[in-house]
């Protein structure tokens, strides 16, 4: 059954249960469930709505209700940054999966701006239950004995095959774009703006035929928002408006924009735009593939400069420049990832490395950052283990990570448990008075 399936949308709301003053409404399950179907149908799966499913989301709900009670008792708080990191790692993930920016914006209807601002309480709440699960978590250790006796537990006959593994780090280039290409965006933006101001032309008509966000279509508006919501050099400009005025070109990450206000109430504002951005096809991939080859030329002819040490100095990739240009399983964390976890352009890169140490040519990607729809990379190859039956001293953090993993689960899941007695829980509705009719 689809997200618009009548057992979510009709029935009238009503409270189904309360964690000590926390209600939880009908609709908040309806919600999730609506929203973890349509994300399955975006990735191509096929889930239906179901009783089971419905109260599975009931029962994590009051979980991280619980949680969010003991954040509460225990002083535990997020900042601002945390939920803005938080959220733009999400919907950079999310870009990735549509394939860019503007396909998001058209799969959900909405500007990515109007998403971080739909998305903001949601991300606060996850991300203050995800501190308490963790502080809770990194209380359970496991020992090396603990280890073994995991591992001889598994009998010899079913030892896993591990597959060929290896160990990559990277150094990341963004192509600028190039100086022209930026200039007529800006250029076209302005044009716009003297459109508006000197010949009458409605913003709204301008935005419907050229805006280039999920917001074009209903004529730029976005909904009234807080100003920290909004990206600083958005909010400075709009902020510095009276309403009705209509703002410079101002440049953010997503390009040019004209802003309108149409509304302030303290904090909060509702505008319209015009987002302008930049030509994707005219960046200056040259200057980047040069300055990679330059890198790679250098390191390959000078065995005193070390990758880490240029990848800490040069790489545009924060999530790994840091870590000397360390790629890790976006799933588990580990160093180590096996060729069929790799994606097919990676993986294809690898096939062709003969040696520890080898460095690829410059390589063409798609990073995992809102902004960057274009990359390029070199590689290097910094360990190779090849396929083998798993044996406690070659795969012991392989094995320490699956065990503590499980024993994490195990204690965090009593915890709870425990925790469900201590603070109150009522239930509104039975269990099989969710369904049909209902």
């Amino acid at each position: 059954m689809s997200a618009t399936s009548p057992l979510i949308a009709q029935p009238a709301d009503r409270i189904v249960a309360l964690v000590n003053d926390q209600i939880i409404l009908k609709s908040d399950i309806d919600q999730n469930v609506s929203e973890y179907i349509r994300q399955a149908q975006f990735n191509q799966q096929n889930v239906d709505f179901s009783k089971e499913l419905w109260y599975t989301f009931l029962e994590a709900e009051i979980d991280n209700r619980l949680l969010l009670e003991k954040a509460k008792i225990d002083s535990i708080t997020v900042t601002d940054d945390q939920v803005n990191q938080q959220m733009d790692a999400r919907i950079s993930q999310l870009i990735q999966q549509a394939g860019s920016e503007q396909a998001l914006e058209q799969a959900f209807g909405k500007s990515i701006i109007q998403l971080k601002a739909d998305f903001r309480e949601n991300f606060r709440e996850q991300i203050t239950a995800d501190q308490v699960r963790r502080l809770k978590i990194s209380e359970v250790t496991i020992t090396r004995p603990e280890v073994k006796e995991f591992f001889e537990s598994i009998p010899k006959d079913s030892l896993p095959t591990i597959p060929e593994q290896v160990a990559l780090s990277h150094i990341v280039k963004l192509p600028a774009p190039k100086s022209d290409a930026k200039q007529a965006s800006y250029e076209f933006a302005k044009t716009l703006r003297d459109s508006i101001l000197n010949e009458g032309v409605p913003l709204e008509e301008l935005a419907k035929r050229h805006g280039m966000d999920g917001s074009a279509s209903g004529g730029g508006k976005l909904p009234m928002m807080a100003l920290n919501e909004l990206v600083s050099e958005y909010s400075a400009a709009a902020a510095a408006l009276k309403p009705g005025q209509i703002s410079e070109v101002v440049e953010t990450e997503f390009g040019f924009h004209i802003i309108r206000l149409d509304k302030r109430v303290g904090n909060k504002i509702e505008t319209s735009h015009i987002l302008i951005r930049i030509d994707a096809e005219q960046l200056d991939d040259e200057s980047a593939i040069e300055e990679l080859n330059a890198i790679r030329d250098s390191l390959m002819s000078n065995p005193d400069l070390s990758f880490s040490g240029m990848a800490i100095r040069n790489s545009d990739d924060p999530s790994t420049a840091k870590s000397g240009g360390k790629i890790v399983d976006s799933q588990t964390g580990e160093r180590l990832i096996p060729l069929t976890r790799l994606d097919p352009s990676l993986y294809r890169v690898v096939l062709l490395m003969d040696e520890i140490g080898a460095i690829s040519e410059p390589k063409p990607f798609n990073p995992n950052n809102a902004n960057s729809g274009k990359a390029y990379r070199i590689i290097r190859l910094d360990k190779q283990i090849p396929e083998h039956i798993a044996s406690f001293e070659t795969d012991f953090q392989r094995l320490k990570a699956i065990s503590l993993q499980q024993k994490q689960t195990r204690e965090f899941q009593k915890w709870l448990s425990e925790l469900r007695d201590e603070i109150y829980i009522e239930y509104r509705i039975p269990k099989m008075e969710i369904g049909a009719g209902n």
